[in-house]
């Protein structure tokens, strides 16, 4: 059986972003349109379908890492900022897109959240797991 791990990352998120595109309750907002990512972006995105493959990425995230939270989902987004003559310093990645990327996933039925022997977060459900290996046998 082929799993996420056999495929190539870029290439699943690709897909994963196209089949979300698909799903009513994965709707970019409008503020979505104007933000950063970040604030070590300089500018917003420029692509029109960041969002999915946002939420695409995050679902990865989740499926490899188990339980997860928002902060830890932040520093894998993080970026130097650069702040002229001082020294760079790194920022994390924007907490309000993860956090309402995670809201859609959960209405989806993608993920869940649980408590893991003390380790609270997000967890992948049979569904979503179901959806990423299907993607990953497209892929391969």
């Amino acid at each position: 059986m082929v799993s996420i791990h056999d495929v190539e990352t870029n290439r699943l998120i690709e897909k994963a972003a196209e089949e979300l595109k698909n799903i009513k309750t994965m709707e970019m907002p409008l503020w979505a349109r104007f933000v950063k990512t970040g604030v070590g972006q300089e500018r917003a995105p420029d692509s029109k379908d960041w969002w999915y493959f946002r939420a695409a990425s995050l679902l990865r995230k989740i499926y490899k890492m188990g339980p997860i939270g928002v902060n830890k989902l932040t520093k894998y987004y993080n970026k130097r900022k650069n702040r002229g003559f001082k020294p760079e310093k790194v920022y994390n990645g924007s907490g309000k897109i993860a956090r309402v990327v995670l809201q859609q996933l959960e209405l989806s039925g993608f993920i869940e959240k649980k408590d893991i022997k003390g380790k609270k977060g997000r967890v992948i459900t049979g569904k979503g797991k179901k959806f990423l290996d299907q993607i990953a046998k497209l892929s391969k």
